[in-house]
């Protein structure tokens, strides 16, 4: 009778080791005019950004499109509240974002807005985020639900691995005020 207790345990902790843990991140590599950026999707943490982000990813909506905004310091002017580049399809002529998806809170996910964090642009509607998503630069940490005026904030979703010298290298790229000039091309995208 002890034996079969015992049998019974150790049967329940193979299963409960092999049961699955939950969604694995996915990296994607953005592959742009000025070098490959790699990130990892937080899939299980934010699944609903990670889904939206993937899905223009595998629609090869990103493909041709551009990082196109920089925000950063500029000598003898205030500096920003954010660092960033920004990048989607705003430049993109012809392009037809995805309907918007509601925002995943930094409170939700527990994902904050720190440097070398992806998270998406939006409108000041909270749930409006399409297609356009930036790169942190710098501790942006106000952008997070807690601490932006109206308590959504801006949904973190991936995090840089490599390439960070690529995204440092877009972000002090030629601009005029905001503006890259010229936009850094994003030649495609695509899971690794």
């Amino acid at each position: 009778m002890q034996y079969r207790s015992l049998f019974a345990v150790a049967a329940a902790c193979a299963l409960l080791g092999a049961a699955p843990h939950g969604p694995k991140p996915v990296d994607v590599a953005i592959e742009t005019s000025a070098g490959t950026i790699v990130v990892r999707v937080e899939t299980a943490k934010a699944p609903l950004t990670s889904a939206n982000f993937l899905r223009y990813v595998d629609a090869h909506k990103y493909d041709g499109s551009s990082f196109y905004r920089t925000v950063r310091p500029v000598f003898g002017q205030p500096i920003p509240h954010i660092q960033v580049i920004q990048g989607g399809l705003e430049q993109t002529p012809g392009a037809k974002p995805f309907a918007p998806i509601p925002v995943e809170t930094t409170k939700r996910t527990g994902l904050h807005n720190v440097e070398g964090t992806l998270a998406m642009a939006r409108t000041s509607e909270p749930n409006s985020a399409t297609a356009e998503f930036f790169i942190n630069a710098a501790d942006d940490r106000w952008l997070d639900s807690d601490r932006f005026a109206d308590h959504e904030g801006y949904a973190v979703f991936a995090k840089v691995i490599r390439g960070r010298d690529v995204a440092a290298k877009i972000h002090s790229a030629p601009a005029n005020g905001e503006t890259l000039t010229p936009p850094v091309r994003i030649l495609r995208m695509r899971r690794v």
